[in-house]
């Protein structure tokens, strides 16, 4: 990895950051908070969110066992996603590599930010080749997007070819974990210490059933994170999204039991997606959702929309041509879809 100072982008590495009413105080014990011009009034809800986290942070550190100082807390794992664009990136200069097909925000955030973007094949299988991935890389290439179990696909990338850009790659890799909790796979958030060019992401948004609150969360070295925290927007994660994370964290038991229902529909799921006449192939997942190629995924979409069923039409993304991707829903949903199905 080179220098942090010489990735990240020059009037970044010198910006002061803003310094809200929350910080300047330092937590003393106090009581009458007459700093940040807010209303004394509709006591919980009247305050500022504390811009860091704190708590929400404490709890996040011991479900997912990382230190406080490497998690970054925001609005949904997209506000990571455009952070590493704004502080690694000049734009028009540098560029980014990513995987292809994979999460389209990786690519929406690098156009918003004006930075190149280099999509990458997968090889056949959705697999992931690392030297075709790392020769896309030139000198001005900061980041390098690689989502494990991928979306759409469903798969979980190759844990060796994952090892091999994050060890030959001189810019920061980011890992994107969002479905991590329905896969067996060994997680690169416990090794942060191991590669320091390494930014994870998660998200309470899929196995924590909680992307209403928009909480997404990065994990990397305490100095990435401070960097993430210097360039934020001061109260970036609101009052009852943090509220409500802490509840969800509280309750691994009831997550665990969600979890296993979605697996085990899953299976069933797919076994009778793969017997419908016209499903050329299912592909194998590692996701709270699967890959389905069709004969006339287009048809098959309107069909379902006017049934008021409503999945993803992937067909326009590479290698998925005629493909949908369904997300196992609860047992009644799962019913319903594969009663229209069968009708088709």
């Amino acid at each position: 990895m080179k220098p942090l100072n010489q990735l990240v982008r020059s009037n970044i590495w010198n910006l002061a950051p803003y310094s809200c009413a929350r910080n300047e105080y330092s937590g003393a014990d106090a009581t009458v908070f007459l700093d940040a011009n807010e209303n004394p009034f509709n006591s919980s809800l009247n305050r500022y969110p504390d811009p860091l986290q704190r708590q929400l942070k404490q709890q996040v550190s011991t479900v997912k066992n990382i230190p406080e100082a490497n998690i970054f807390l925001g609005n949904g794992s997209d506000e990571a996603i455009d952070l590493v664009y704004r502080i690694f990136c000049q734009p028009g200069k540098d560029n980014a590599v990513a995987i292809s097909p994979t999460y389209g925000m990786y690519k929406t955030c690098a156009d918003i930010n004006d930075v190149e973007y280099r999509p990458v094949l997968l090889d056949p299988g959705f697999c992931l080749n690392a030297d075709r991935l790392l020769a896309a890389v030139d000198a001005n290439t900061k980041l390098i997007f690689i989502c494990s179990p991928n979306n759409p696909t469903g798969n979980s990338l190759q844990q060796s070819e994952m090892e091999k850009v994050l060890r030959s790659f001189e810019g920061l890799v980011v890992i994107d974990e969002a479905y991590s909790d329905f896969s067996q796979q060994p997680l690169f958030r416990n090794r942060l210490d191991e590669f320091p060019n390494l930014i994870v992401l998660n998200t309470m948004s899929k196995a924590w059933a909680s992307a209403g609150i928009r909480l997404g969360m990065a994990f990397s070295s305490e100095a990435i994170i401070h960097l993430f925290n210097n360039v934020k927007y001061p109260y970036n994660v609101n009052v009852l999204a943090q509220q409500k994370a802490m509840d969800m964290l509280q309750r691994p038991q009831t997550i665990q039991r969600w979890l296993k229902i979605i697996l085990q529909e899953r299976e069933t799921l797919m076994d009778a997606v793969q017997m419908l006449p016209y499903c050329k192939k299912v592909y194998p997942t590692d996701a709270n959702f699967f890959l389905a190629q069709m004969d006339g995924a287009d048809s098959i979409y309107q069909y379902l929309v006017n049934k008021g069923i409503i999945v993803r039409n992937r067909s326009r993304q590479p290698m998925c041509e005629d493909c949908l991707r369904i997300t196992v829903g609860s047992p009644d949903e799962n019913t319903t879809l594969l009663s229209a199905l069968r009708k088709f």
